[in-house]
């Protein structure tokens, strides 16, 4: 058929939009198959006669399946499940799953220690620099958070930095309660007004100043262990 392969979108009342914005309809035989397993979708599209459904999220493009013929569909179905319940695939399972564990306990303890390093607090507040640097990973690296810790694309150190700001700004400061005017730029100029407040509140505690009883970094850790 013409166009085996095709990246459509979404339309209004269950249509399909194609790429020039033109409403297209899949083949009566066709079967769409939802995004969420894997080894499926990749069965089906190596067949090579598939429409990818995506949406625009933000930057981010995302997948809600995909449309093909549904007797390769089916066909993909029966022989993932007749793999997933042979001992084999169940073996590699355990032990795909225990690896992940393990780089993931890995991770959060290396993850931790960078931060703890970002922060640096004066000797008088380690105590406090180790639930912060605590808190920001517990918040930042659960995988599938979406977070920038759980980017490889700039050093873990830059993660840490951006994670810490991040949960500050949430957490020490009134960005959540605040109203952002639809202009250009605005929403990034906001937050660095109050990125610029995370540092100083931040500085404080490096340099060992006396902290305010009030202080909206400690009255957010406290909040968090309470829970």
């Amino acid at each position: 058929m013409e166009n085996n392969i095709r990246i459509v979108n979404p339309g209004k009342n269950g249509t399909l939009r194609g790429e020039r914005g033109e409403i297209v309809i899949p083949p009566a035989s066709w079967a769409f198959l939802p995004a969420g397993d894997a080894g499926i979708t990749r069965k089906v599209t190596s067949k090579g006669e598939y429409w990818r459904v995506e949406v625009k999220m933000g930057r981010r493009t995302i997948s809600q399946g995909i449309w093909a013929p549904g007797a390769t569909i089916l066909e993909a179905q029966e022989a993932v499940s007749a793999v997933r319940l042979t001992e084999a695939y169940k073996k590699k399972r355990v032990s795909d799953t225990n690896r992940r564990e393990k780089q993931q306990e890995l991770y959060d303890a290396e993850f931790c220690k960078t931060v703890e390093a970002y922060l640096n607090f004066h000797p008088i507040y380690e105590e406090i620099g180790k639930k912060l640097a605590r808190a920001v990973t517990v918040h930042a690296i659960p995988v599938g958070s979406g977070t920038v810790a759980r980017t490889k694309t700039i050093p873990i150190e830059e993660r840490a930095a951006h994670a810490v700001i991040a949960w500050m700004r949430h957490q020490t400061t009134a960005y959540d309660n605040v109203k952002i005017a639809r202009i250009k730029g605005e929403r990034r100029a906001v937050r660095r007004a109050f990125a610029e407040q995370s540092v100083a509140l931040l500085a404080n505690y490096r340099q060992g100043r006396g902290i305010v009883p009030d202080c909206p970094l400690q009255k957010a850790l406290a909040k968090i262990m309470a829970l």
